[in-house]
């Protein structure tokens, strides 16, 4: 990878920090002793997979895109498979985890915008994945405080409208992991030949689809869950 301003891999740092706070505040902000005392666990697990996947990242291990399936298998699979067990296995605390502070989580989506945009102008994503392109996270972002203040600090809002926001925010969160995905230098890529997701492969970047997206999409399905229960 070129040098990048310094400005690029910092944003993505800070916003990795800003979600894994915000993660733990959920945690320690639950209404039960029980799911308070995750907390520590969370923060060893997590500690030893960002150093871990910082590791792979700083040794070009997802750099070889040739094997079938891609390295960057190992990006995505392990948090998806740790939010679906906490789903079947741990439904009482994904239910009482703070939905208000994991509403307010989705401000980090502001910075990573912003990261995403700068790495675009450095030709290293496809602008796609860009709020120039089909990328509409930047509303979530922005409309995160005002429906975590007014939805559950105020409780002003109601039930259904949380809902709403909630399914409108994965469906945004989805559409532009698909295209992060598809234009990923792999056997999976599906456009941008010209200007590839390359980004991901390297460090700090790779913490956005490690540990930032899964700690959003279960900002969303934890709060879901709780709106329907």
């Amino acid at each position: 990878m070129p040098p990048l301003p310094l400005q690029i891999p910092s944003i993505f740092i800070f916003t990795t920090l800003l979600t894994f706070w915000f993660v733990f505040r959920a945690i320690r902000n639950a209404g039960y002793t029980s799911t308070r005392d995750m907390a520590p666990r969370f923060v060893i697990l997590a500690l030893i997979w960002l150093v871990g996947q910082a590791i792979l990242g700083l040794t070009g291990f997802y750099t070889d895109t040739s094997g079938v399936p891609p390295r960057t298998i190992w990006l995505i699979l392990p948090p998806l498979l740790v939010i679906m067990a906490l789903f079947i296995a741990s439904k009482q605390f994904v239910e009482r985890v703070s939905a208000e502070t994991l509403t307010y989580l989705h401000i980090v989506r502001l910075p990573v915008e912003i990261g995403l945009f700068w790495l675009a102008q450095q030709k290293l994503i496809p602008e796609e994945m860009t709020f120039s392109g089909h990328n509409f996270d930047i509303i979530m972002g922005l409309t995160s405080p005002i429906i975590a203040y007014f939805g559950y600090t105020q409780t002003r809002l109601f039930k259904p409208f949380l809902l709403g926001w909630n399914v409108i925010g994965l469906v945004f969160l989805l559409i532009i992991v698909a295209h992060g995905i598809l234009a990923l230098p792999s056997v999976l890529q599906m456009y941008a030949f010209e200007q590839p997701n390359r980004a991901m492969l390297y460090f700090p970047f790779l913490w956005l689809p490690s540990f930032i997206v899964p700690s959003v999409l279960f900002a969303h399905l934890a709060c879901i869950r709780q709106l329907i229960k």
